[in-house]
This record gives C-alpha cells, structure tokens and sequence, in this order.
C-alpha cells in the first residue's frame, strides 16, 4: 500500500514558478500546498522585482514625457519635481493589484496558502515556523522556489539610502542628483537607464568589455551609444575595490552632507550621493535545511536540477547551474537526482536565465515532470526582455552565437524612424533586425531595441516556432502604422542582401 501524504505537492516559495508549479498541479487534481515565508503572496517578482521596477519605468516615463522629448524638445517634461513617493505610490498601487491577483488564482485552484518559514526536514517532511509556533507536513513531492535575494558584500555598510541594493530602490527617502551603478547586468542596466531619464547623473560600472554580453553586438552596441547620448558615463573593463561613505567636501553638492565613494582598481576615484550595488544575486536557500536530504547549494546559494527539474545530489557538484541547454538553467543529465528524486525547483535559484518568465514555465513543466503528465515546451525559442531605457527584447540566435557554430546567415535591418509609427512615438533610434539562414531562409533570431521591443518580439518567435520563413513577412500586410512593419522592412531588407550574395 502506497505511503498517505498531507499532500500531494509542497511548494516553497509563491513566485512566479511556485506559483505556476503549485496551478498546475492543482488543474490536475492534486492537494497542493504552497508556503511563504512573507504576509503576502507574489515573491521577489512581485514585492520587490520585476513588477516593482517595470512599474517604476513605467512611472517615470510617464512622469518625465522622456519618450516624447524628440519630438517636444529636451526640456519637456510632464511633472516638474518628480519625487520619490510620486514614484512610490504608483508602484504600491501596481504591487497591491498583482498581489491580489495571484492570491486569488491560488485560492481560485484550491491551492492553500500557508504562511512561515518552511524548511526541509527529512525526505517527504517540511517544517513551517511562523513566529513561535512550528508544524509540519509531509507532502510527496516538494518544489524549492525561494527565488533570490540581491548579493551584499560584507565589506559594503549599506543603510538603503546612500548606499543601497535592488530591493532598496523604491524606499530611497529621496531622489539624488548623481549615482553610481556598480554593475552593468539586466538590473544594473535597467535601474541606471531608469535613473538617467530622471535626470539622476549616473556614471555605470562593469567590469567586462561591454553590457550585457550575451546580447547581439548590434543591439548591444546601439544600447550604449543611447545611454552615452543621454549623458551617462559608462566605466567598461573597470572593477570597483573600495566603497565607502565621506563627508561631502565644502564645495561638493549633496542633500545629506555625505557622499559615496568608490575606488576602482585601476586607481580612479568615483563619487555621488548615491551607490546602487547590482553585482549578482544570492539564492535564497540557507533556512531550508538542505542537508538533510542530501543536498548542497553552490556558493551562489543555487541548486543543480536536471532536464526534469530534479534536484541533484552532491555528485553532480562539477555540473554548472544554468548552463543553458535545452531547458535554459536545467543541465541535460537525468542522473543522480537528490533524495529519491521527489525534491524539484525552478526558477532564479537554479540560476540563468532567472526571468520571471521563464521561471513561470518551468514550475509548469517541473508538475507535469512529477505526475507523468506529457508536456511540450520549446526553450529554444524563449524571449529575453531586458526594461531598459530604450527596450530591448531578443529570441533564438544572436549573430556571435551563428558564427561560433558556422551557421551561415544574413541579417535584415528596419529602423523605428524609418517607420511612420516610430515617428508618430517619437522614437528614432530604435531597431528590429533579423537573422535568416541564406539557403533555408528560415528565421533563426530577432534582435530588437526600442519602444514596445518586448511586445514586437512575440511576432518573429511564433513565426520561427512554425518554422516559417522571410517570405512569410514579405507577403504578410499588417496594420499601417504600427511598428509591426518592421518586420517586412526588415525581410526586405534581408532580400536584397540574399539576391546579391
């Protein structure tokens, strides 16, 4: 006779994969139970992540009239003196509706929502301490998604105000005049832009050649040259050794008499009145008690899993957390799982590409996983959307990727301005390029920058995922104007360079 458990699955963690692991699992008619440790549902995501800082662009856009200032003059400029609880409020707003939302599909789905600290107890066994009172389930299958926190050096004195992190970012007490951004990652880039529209003096630091390599150069480099147009200062190839608080000296501006100080190795000496950390993230797995059922987290925080999401025992310790591959931060190699093979997890604490996206489709695919359900995914045509100012968006190969693996192809470029809904929006610096294969003519990537990139993407990864070709865009009418034209700019463009070759 099979073992009784209190439930069916338990999940650690209400973001975006526990949440979709914990649905999906109850569309099939398990008992479910999910665990937060925090009063309300949504993780990192949406308390202190994605939806707070995409509310944030959104609010500053707004605010600033930033994306209509080609076409009304550098100074426009919807609010003057924009403040932090301007900001605020319209963010809380956001996080309070989303909040709910997902509370109530958990509760929707029969999901139950038990609220402490769960940790891990023995196989099949978790422990939920909620102040000082501790209980304990059993569940047949348990799902780690306790996500991640930002990474904090102990050697930087952050109070969240001069010196602060990620999560620190929306309960500033005020807007400074001039930032640093050490690290020039998706949110390092993303809050550095955001800060540069509102007029914040930033000067970004990263310690590789460029930002956020695993872009197509192309795109990579028209990000750049937007942020230096805009008046950021850009450090590439820089590593930041010293941070510090001073005194601000007599003649140096700053609204709280202090300033931060960051010393670089190359012996430069930056100063601002603010300093945004962004080097990496931490999973959050110390309170879970992974030894107890032969686990052990990296020293990043993050677990292995394999392609069905499966934790993997110590053994598998040489096999790299979100090495890509077919599951984008699954490594293909169903060997050795943890415990039994019943412990799953999903999301940013199995590392890249840690979007809320794709973390919602693998706790998805981790409950089909565990209750032999068939399922179908194509990770190799997941999106990356980065909410920079401007907006970039990519899918499938890059350019770089393409000739590392010689695969011929030829690129098809289409500009915003070129496009008349990219100047009714004002924006003329945007792009969308595409990839084809000379001989198949099949859609290998779509590279995108500019205004509504992450809604622009979803056209060219439905095409490549029905394996269509350029012709399909060369033949397609769309609507006149809309940025979805650039799609046929683009494959003609693509064309003409074909007919030559």
């Amino acid at each position: 006779m099979s073992e009784t458990y209190d439930y069916d699955l338990c999940v650690i963690g209400s973001g975006p994969a526990g949440q979709k692991c914990a649905v999906q699992a109850a569309k099939l008619g398990k008992r479910v139970c999910i665990i937060e440790r925090k009063e309300v549902v949504g993780g990192v995501a949406i308390n202190t992540g994605t939806i707070p800082s995409k509310a944030l662009r959104e609010a500053i856009l707004h605010l600033t009239g930033f994306g209509e200032r080609s076409i009304f003059g550098a100074s426009y400029q919807v609010k003057k003196d924009i403040t932090i609880q301007d900001l605020s409020s319209w963010c809380q707003h956001i996080i309070r509706n989303e909040v709910d939302v997902v509370a109530a599909q958990l509760t929707r789905n029969d999901v139950e929502i038990i609220h402490g600290e769960g940790a891990i107890d023995g196989p099949h066994r978790v422990r939920i301490s909620h102040g000082s009172r501790d209980t304990e389930i059993t569940a047949q299958f348990i799902y780690i998604a306790t996500g991640t926190r930002p990474a904090r050096p102990d050697n930087v004195a952050f109070d969240q105000e001069h010196l602060v992190d990620a999560d620190g970012m929306l309960t500033m007490p005020r807007l400074p005049r001039t930032m640093i951004v050490v690290g020039g990652g998706v949110i390092g880039t993303e809050y550095a832009s955001m800060m540069q529209a509102l007029g914040v003096k930033v000067t970004l630091v990263e310690g590789r050649d460029g930002l956020l390599d695993f872009l197509d150069p192309e795109i990579q480099e028209a990000l750049q040259y937007h942020l230096r147009q805009h008046g950021m200062t850009l450090r590439m190839g820089e590593k930041v050794v010293k941070i510090e608080m001073i005194d601000a000296p007599p003649n140096a501006r700053s609204s709280t008499g202090k300033l931060v100080e960051a010393m670089l190795e190359s012996g430069k000496t930056l100063r601002a009145e603010s300093l945004l950390y962004a080097i990496g993230r931490q999973g959050a797995t110390r309170a879970l008690n992974l030894a107890s059922v032969g686990i052990e987290a990296d020293r990043r925080g993050r677990v292995r899993v394999n392609n069905r999401f499966q934790v993997l025992a110590p053994a598998n310790a040489g096999l790299t957390v979100g090495a890509g591959g077919p599951t984008h931060g699954a490594v293909p190699d169903a060997d050795a799982p943890a415990a039994d093979g019943h412990i799953y997890a999903g999301g940013d604490v199995i590392g890249f590409p840690a979007l809320a996206s794709t973390a919602m489709e693998q706790g998805r695919l981790a409950a089909c996983h565990m209750f032999g359900i068939g399922c179908q995914s194509f990770p190799e045509h997941f999106p990356f959307g980065i909410y920079a100012v401007p907006e970039i968006s990519m899918v499938g190969w890059t350019e770089q990727q393409l000739t590392e693996q010689d695969v011929p192809f030829e690129s098809g470029v289409a500009r915003y301005r070129e496009i008349a809904r990219g100047q009714l929006l004002g924006d003329e610096d945007g792009m969308l390029k595409l990839l084809v294969h000379p001989d198949t003519r099949l859609i290998l990537g779509v590279h995108c920058i500019g205004n509504g990139a992450t809604e622009l993407i979803h056209i060219g990864q439905a095409v490549m995922l029905l394996k269509g070709t350029i012709d399909y865009f060369i033949s397609t009418v769309f609507n006149y104007p809309t940025l979805a034209e650039c799609y046929k700019v683009a494959a003609l463009n693509a064309v003409n360079k074909l007919a030559h070759m």
